[in-house]
């Protein structure tokens, strides 16, 4: 169950709010922060004060999802623009301007699915309605996988593969990503034969460098190799950022 505010509706994470492009696009059209807060209550009804828009510009508040649609129309600019890096489904919906509902038809589902998935953070939506997601957004297959909530799940596949046996990964991982099997066991057997090399101690050409040192070496390449190992799994396999 979600968290509910006192007024019964759910509490979620402020969104990736874009504080210097909130003040950068006031600027570029002439404003100064009380014509913000006046045009907030103007158009949308918001009563919201002067030194609220300056603190959203300062990064040390966030604007509700409702005001930020408001704040992007009294600076003629998409949501979008205020936001920075949107990962899930709300910070994309967001980001598109779009309420749940219109959001929900765009993609084929009923209000109530989609918001089901939306408080959840996980898509589980059909193939035709994943492949509706993909074309709204724009997504590639790693934005997709990000979208759907399931970037946790394939690191930790992705960590099983490259350290023991990267064949009995590659059906969960097919499951997880948008790509053929084909193309998944050879991005999988990739990863394993750099991370197995990597983990192999091995002299340096002139045999310097006690035995202490090279091992030291070794694990904490090991370690970075396994921290990024899912910006590697997409970089092998041609996926490059989230969106097309």
């Amino acid at each position: 169950m979600p968290l509910l505010d006192s007024y019964g509706g759910a509490v979620h994470p402020s969104p990736p709010f874009d504080a210097p492009a909130a003040r950068r696009l006031r600027e570029a059209l002439g404003m100064l922060p009380g014509h913000v807060a006046y045009g907030l209550g103007a158009q949308y009804g918001l009563r919201v004060a002067t030194e609220t828009v300056i603190a959203w510009e300062r990064g040390t508040a966030v604007p509700s999802e409702y005001e930020l649609t408001a704040l992007a129309g009294v600076l003629w600019c998409s949501p979008g623009e205020l936001l920075t890096g949107a990962r899930t489904l709300r910070e994309h919906r967001m980001a598109k301007g779009l309420d749940p509902a219109e959001f929900a038809r765009l993609l084929g589902l009923t209000g109530d699915a989609y918001r089901r998935m939306e408080e959840s953070g996980r898509w589980r939506g059909n193939d035709r309605q994943s492949a509706l997601l993909n074309k709204v957004l724009g997504l590639t297959a790693a934005g997709f996988v990000t979208v759907s909530g399931r970037d946790e799940e394939l690191t930790g596949l992705l960590r099983d593969a490259v350290t023991t046996r990267w064949q009995a990964r590659v059906r969960p991982v097919a499951k997880l990503v948008p790509l053929e099997r084909g193309a998944v066991q050879d991005v999988l057997e990739q990863l394993h034969a750099d991370y197995q090399a990597l983990m192999v101690p091995t002299l340096s050409w002139n045999g310097t460098g006690t035995g202490a040192e090279r091992a030291g070496t070794t694990g904490e390449a090991g370690r970075d190799f396994l921290s990024g190992v899912l910006e590697r799994f997409w970089r092998t396999a041609g996926v490059h950022g989230p969106h097309v």
